[in-house]
């Protein structure tokens, strides 16, 4: 651990920082990720999503940004600016992550403890977080992390442990108990390192037909409430899957419409609206 106990410096640029944790891979936290920092975006605030999955960076896809590239300035990297429109009702979205910084997308990353733990620093450090105007600040930065409790965890936690702008985690799990229980064990690591919890969402909760928009449990249900439950953590909620958003997400760069445009007239919307309305109400938003 670090023995300093400085704060990194993009915290000066964020009101609030939350993380998407989940001690289980496949449980879509990437999905989560999106969805939330889309629901914040059509709150109007300003939001920036770190992907610190340096093995599987998934998001510049989730964002339809895979051939977007990040640029250099005097204070630090730009992150890609998702979506930024000043006429717009809505917050602006800007995304940073490995999968925009090296040049084949389909390499793989091959990195001991130290070089992750240094790029992770790098993350923290060296990123010129704004919200479109360089006089604003971000109202939200969300992370989103690999899953279990390695290196990056571990780094994370030794940024951010002094950082009064840390909200907490939202913890993800699928229904089942094979994810509970690696979930019991990510919750167990928030604790060790002091990091609050802001509640627990149940994803992939069901299925919503495209056709007749019934929802139909695919895997057993409420393993994330029985869990919440039985650890006294707040539940936030349960997400669905839903084809629709699948399509949002693969044809998006084909549509003549925004992410932003299209989320808002999802299905999913109003679902993890008040999923983010349980998180700002903590905040006392």
């Amino acid at each position: 651990m670090s023995t300093t106990n400085t704060v990194p410096k993009l915290l000066a640029q964020v009101k609030h920082v939350v993380l998407v944790l989940s001690g289980k891979g496949g449980v879509g936290k990437s999905s989560v990720t999106t969805q939330v920092a889309l629901t914040l975006s059509l709150k109007g605030y300003n939001v920036g999503v770190l992907d610190i999955d340096l093995t599987g960076p998934s998001l510049p896809r989730m964002f339809g940004a895979e051939t977007k590239q990040v640029h250099q300035s005097a204070n630090g990297w730009v992150p890609v600016s998702i979506y930024h429109d000043d006429k717009s009702p809505f917050g602006s979205i800007s995304l940073m992550s490995l999968g925009l910084l090296i040049s084949d997308r389909g390499s793989s990353i091959v990195w001991r403890g130290p070089k992750k733990t240094a790029m992770i620093r790098q993350f923290m450090s060296d990123v010129a977080w704004t919200s479109g105007n360089s006089s604003e600040m971000l109202d939200y930065l969300i992370i989103d992390t690999p899953p279990g409790t390695s290196d990056e965890h571990i780094a994370i936690a030794e940024e951010l442990r002094y950082a009064t702008a840390l909200d907490g985690a939202i913890i993800v799990t699928t229904p089942q108990q094979v994810a509970t229980a690696d979930v019991r064990k990510e919750i167990n690591f928030c604790k060790k390192v002091n990091f609050d919890i802001l509640g627990v969402v149940e994803n992939m909760s069901g299925f919503i037909c495209p056709h007749c928009a019934d929802c139909t449990d695919i895997f057993l249900r409420g393993g994330g409430k029985a869990l919440s439950s039985s650890l006294d953590l707040k539940f936030l909620g349960e997400i669905p899957i839903d084809p629709t958003f699948v399509e949002m997400i693969e044809l998006q760069k084909s549509s003549e419409s925004s992410l932003l445009d299209q989320y808002q007239n999802s299905k999913l919307y109003p679902i993890v609206s008040q999923i983010v309305d349980e998180i700002l109400n903590k905040d006392g938003k």
